[in-house]
């Protein structure tokens, strides 16, 4: 039975944890929350009492942590101490590029092997193990890589070398985001000029306007039963992680030198949708903001 350790057990973790157990893997989960502790175990978890005793018998080390200071930190005090030489270790946070790359050399350096690989869904995606993986890996180890994300994974692309999967990942989620506020805009106009809500999406979603934010996310409740806007914009994507990747994503447009006007622009409406309260609400319901309704929200 192959062995993995699964360090991180929030929102995105605490599913994507469990989706390993339920493929029949020995998975050891450790997270600093109790509770978080509590749900692992009853999803089929064995309890960890550190990161240390988490790792040390694992052949497969997964991460899904907050921030890059988190990874650097782990990774560089707690999992290359304890984790058995040659282990395969896989980072699915959300992270700068820069300290991705640091710690593949780190961990590379040290004797093992490391893959960055964020992921696409969402919770909705964690839970059902339908996330799209984007990995920067050495070639050589991405078949074992695709192996380990298996149960986890909807698709696993290969990005490149070492960082190229978070690379990938806030390119992406700047698309999103912009998408999504143009999307929510256009709903709010449409509805100021007498247009049906429903009517609208029948001809967008079947026009040049179609994109994953219309007709997959559909911020506009009713058209797209799945959601999170039919759900009060609860368990989907929160606000407060698009506006980490946006500014994750402009912190490397200035490092790159690559010019991003549109990926600040909706960096600075998610930031003002965060302080007004609503961080924790799926990043669709900025629709509300636009509307000028955010009663809807309560």
């Amino acid at each position: 039975m192959t062995k993995l350790a699964f360090i991180g057990l929030g929102n995105m973790g605490a599913g994507m944890a469990a989706n390993q157990a339920k493929a029949g893997r020995d998975v050891c989960a450790f997270d600093i929350s109790a509770a978080a502790m509590d749900r692992a175990a009853e999803l089929g978890c064995r309890r960890a009492q550190s990161v240390a005793d988490a790792v040390r018998e694992a052949d497969i080390v997964i991460t899904m942590l907050p921030a890059g200071q988190h990874v650097r930190q782990v990774y560089a005090e707690e999992i290359a101490p304890a984790a058995k030489k040659g282990a395969l270790l896989i980072d699915c946070s959300t992270i700068d590029v820069e300290s991705a790359r640091a710690v593949a050399a780190q961990m590379r350096e040290a004797g093992f092997r490391f893959a960055d690989a964020p992921v696409s869904g969402g919770i909705m995606a964690a839970n059902a193990g339908t996330l799209a993986f984007m990995v920067g890996c050495v070639e050589g180890d991405f078949a074992q890589i695709e192996e380990a994300l298996k149960p986890m994974s909807r698709v696993t692309l290969r990005a490149g070398e070492f960082g190229a999967g978070q690379a990938a990942k806030i390119c992406n989620n700047m698309v999103l985001g912009i998408s999504m506020l143009g999307i929510c805009e256009a709903f709010a106009l449409a509805e100021k000029l007498g247009l049906d809500p429903q009517r609208f999406y029948d001809i967008a979603s079947k026009s040049s306007a179609q994109c994953w934010s219309l007709t997959t996310y559909c911020p506009w409740p009713g058209p797209v039963p799945t959601a999170p806007s039919n759900r009060a914009y609860n368990d989907g994507f929160m606000t407060s992680l698009m506006l980490k990747d946006l500014k994750l994503a402009q912190e490397a447009a200035a490092k790159a030198g690559a010019a991003a006007p549109m990926g600040a622009h909706a960096e600075g409406m998610f930031a003002l949708f965060e302080r007004l309260g609503y961080g924790a609400k799926d990043f669709s319901a900025v629709l509300q903001l636009l509307r000028g309704d955010l009663d809807a929200l309560s």
